[in-house]
């Protein structure tokens, strides 16, 4: 049995801070594991510009309930399912992700926790583990499943280097640049016959 684990922001879903950004007009924070691969600095920067702004949880929650997948991205995991089991590894926030979990019909999902004081004002966040996409690839491999993993971005390259197998999906320039053994998929069709591809070799 095959195990497929898969980013959400970027794979499936929109970079969830983006739209975000875009709704408030707050530029400076559309940056995202694109553009800066130490987490915890990228966390901290953007809790600073929420807390500038005056931002609370529910502000967020708030623009994330007005998104939906990306287009394909829910037909692309209803197909997958029937072949293989499908989790998502993310370093999204269970308090503000229901809404797409709902309309992907509820697929397994590991991410993290938010903190937030009495007035929804997020102070801090707890990461459910440290490089938890890695860990949860090299769990899934010590129970004898075979692993293929999909991201965008620079989080994930951990995740994919543990896996039998990784592809890139629609990530940028720089980081394919910088991770060139990955196949990279521009679209949920290639995707699909990377993955189908990589099975048959693991």
């Amino acid at each position: 049995m095959i195990v497929v684990c898969l980013d959400l922001e970027g794979v499936l879903a929109p970079e969830m801070w983006v739209e975000f950004a875009t709704h408030v007009g707050i530029e400076e924070l559309k940056l995202t594991t694109r553009d800066e691969p130490d987490y915890d600095k990228l966390m901290r920067h953007r809790l600073r510009i929420l807390e500038r702004n005056g931002m609370r949880l529910s502000d967020i929650q708030a623009v994330v309930d007005t998104l939906g997948p990306l287009p394909g991205a829910r037909d692309f995991l209803d197909a997958l399912r029937t072949r293989y089991q499908a989790v998502i590894l993310s370093d999204t926030y269970y308090e503000f992700v229901l809404p797409i979990m709902r309309q992907l019909d509820w697929p397994t999902l590991f991410c993290h926790h938010l903190e937030t004081d009495a007035s929804g004002r997020i102070v801090g966040y707890r990461l459910r583990m440290k490089d938890q996409k890695r860990a949860a690839v090299a769990a899934f491999r010590d129970l004898n499943f075979g692993t293929i993993a999909v991201g965008d971005s620079y989080n994930d390259t951990a995740m994919l280097q543990q896996a039998h197998a990784g592809v890139f999906f629609r990530p940028p320039p720089n980081v394919v640049a910088e991770f060139p053994q990955f196949r990279v998929a521009s679209d949920y069709a290639e995707l699909r016959a990377a993955i189908d591809e990589a099975a048959v070799r693991i």
